[in-house]
């Protein structure tokens, strides 16, 4: 491949007007990875060729991978202008959905489904689309479509699974993940939902085995480690604990692991241990996502208490699972006088039912995977 790009540039070098060269050489560019170079040759082709349709379908896909989703909403617009294609319309459609343009980006993805009724990728996007303006019903008729035309969407699947589970609708919702898991199993965000709702209803034995399956497969999800912290101590089994944290603590340092090993010491009343992991904790700012300045009172009180060589009772209740939204996670108030926590940590004992991030990370791996 290399050597079809080095001898077309050599017949550039001696014809720069050859346009086909040009042309050929723009693809094999975008093809390997040489954005900026494709670009320049596009741009350059479309100067004498502005009403040639593929030119800026090919410079938007340039800009998509350059991840300047504006530019490339641009050439699909004018690609599509010049000629609606099915391709030309799907690949608007998906830089519409990298912008939030959640309303333009479900017509792009009709006007591909007036030609092709049975593009499963189309209906998942239009349940991505309908996901992200709140219209759950519309989202669910979507995504199920995806899974009728593609038994194997395992993206589809586990957003069913996260609607139902958020509709109280359990069954449903453990199903649709019982079915991302056959698809792949691996899939650490199913073990993780199955695992909170295996909590909520009361059946610890399978959540503990759900998030341990998680942990597995995603070592570095702090969500799983919160949830298995609640369950453990509210079961008095403070051992196992402390030597699931240690042990993930040994392979590497985090900041949320270690506050979460300083609230297990704490509710035990090992004031020293506490103190120490609240230190460790903020000597991790990258990997602490607790409010710092809770824990940075947490930290000085505690300090405080020591220092008066007081003792700390080991609590006695952990408050109970409750579901939040994820707004709502970072909702933890404090004393200001005492620098302690208002009863607990709220945001440490929020629940967190779901991975997205939302809409950023997560969103970017379902719809680069489904590209």
């Amino acid at each position: 491949m290399d050597k079809d790009i080095e001898s077309l540039q050599q017949i550039l070098k001696s014809d720069p007007s050859n346009f086909q060269a040009r042309r050929e050489l723009s693809i094999l560019l975008v093809n390997n990875g040489f954005n900026e170079e494709a670009e320049g040759n596009l741009k350059y082709l479309i100067k004498y060729f502005p009403d040639d349709a593929e030119l800026y379908y090919n410079l938007g896909i340039v800009y998509e991978k350059l991840k300047n989703f504006q530019k490339a909403k641009t050439c699909y617009e004018k690609a599509v202008e010049l000629s609606p294609q099915e391709d030309f319309y799907y690949n608007l459609g998906d830089v519409l959905v990298e912008l939030k343009e959640w309303d333009e980006a479900i017509k792009a993805f009709r006007k591909v489904l007036e030609t092709d009724s049975g593009d499963g990728n189309c209906y998942f996007n239009l349940g991505l689309c309908y996901f992200n303006k709140d219209e759950k019903n519309l989202a669910l008729d979507n995504f199920q479509k995806a899974v009728n035309i593609n038994p194997k969407d395992v993206f589809a699947y586990f957003y069913l699974g996260y609607i139902y589970q958020n509709d109280g609708l359990t069954n449903f919702a453990i199903e649709s993940y019982q079915k991302v898991l056959e698809i792949s199993p691996d899939y650490s965000w199913a073990y993780f939902n199955l695992g909170s709702i295996a909590f909520r209803n009361g059946n610890i034995e399978e959540a503990k085995n759900y998030l341990q399956k998680t942990l597995e497969y995603n070592p570095n999800d702090i969500e799983a480690y919160k949830l298995l912290v609640k369950i453990c101590l509210k079961e008095g089994e403070t051992e196992e604990i402390l030597e699931i944290l240690h042990t993930s603590l040994e392979k590497e340092e985090n900041g949320d692991l270690y506050y979460c090993l300083a609230r297990v010491y704490k509710y035990i009343g090992d004031l020293e241990k506490y103190c120490d992991n609240l230190a460790r904790a903020l000597k991790n700012p990258y990997t602490l996502t607790f409010q710092h300045n809770i824990v940075e009172q947490e930290f000085h009180a505690t300090q405080e208490k020591l220092n008066r060589r007081e003792g700390i009772a080991p609590e006695t209740e952990i408050e109970e699972y409750e579901e939040e939204s994820v707004d709502e996670e970072n909702s933890g108030e404090t004393d200001e006088n005492t620098g302690e926590d208002s009863e607990e940590n709220e945001e440490f004992d929020n629940s967190i039912e779901d991975y997205e991030e939302n809409g950023e990370e997560d969103s970017e791996i379902i719809t680069d995977e489904e590209e």
